[in-house]
């Protein structure tokens, strides 16, 4: 498979079957692959939390919120949930930039596991104080932002976005998750030298 082909099927999946385990391995190479990427000044201030554990898995999901777009849905049903969580935090004395490296990280664990076969969801919306207590953060790092993982239930598909720019994203009768893509035309401003 290209890079091109990985990164058009490494989309926010939020239904799995939770019932196809994931290894704590698993995540740690996930987990290992990402902390070779550039880091801004080298700094290396992100740290994780890893969980494939059923009870503690059941804990973290009522602490995340699921699709804003999606106003009719809470979030995958019992059976479709996650069955693993990589949790990032950042060192606090570095947050500026570790919200840099966190994009930079975050894409490279999503490409690993679908590389796998593993689909994933990067959630912002996090009750993170909550989320801290239960893991047991240590002082000085922030939770920036959660992981869902498990084997995808669901299909995504992109599409070329309409002309009114509207950039939600949606479900058919089907449950064929629709997003929306801007072209290529709409997102290069400029263009010097000869192709």
């Amino acid at each position: 498979m290209t890079l091109r082909e990985l990164v058009s099927r490494t989309r926010s999946y939020r239904r799995f079957y939770e019932n196809h385990a994931l290894s704590l391995g698993a995540l740690e190479e996930l987990v290992d692959t990402a902390r070779l990427t550039a880091s801004a000044a080298n700094l290396q201030p992100l740290r994780y939390i890893l969980s494939v554990d059923p009870s503690m898995n059941a804990r973290i999901f009522p602490l995340l919120s699921w699709a804003a777009y999606l106003k009719d849905w809470s979030g995958p049903d019992a059976g479709e949930r996650p069955a693993g969580y990589i949790i990032l935090m950042g060192d606090v004395k570095h947050l500026k930039t570790a919200v840099w490296d966190m994009g930079i990280a975050a894409q490279t664990i999503l490409l690993s596991a679908m590389e796998t076969g593993i689909g994933g969801c990067m959630i912002g919306s996090v009750q993170k104080t909550e989320l801290a207590e239960l893991l047991q953060v240590p002082e000085g790092f922030e939770i920036l932002l959660s992981i869902a993982l498990g084997k995808p239930k669901e299909k995504v598909v992109l599409e070329q976005m309409k002309q009114d720019g509207d950039v939600r994203y949606w479900r058919d009768n089907k449950g064929t998750h629709h997003v929306p893509k801007r072209d290529l035309e709409s997102i290069v401003l400029g263009r010097y030298g000869e192709k």
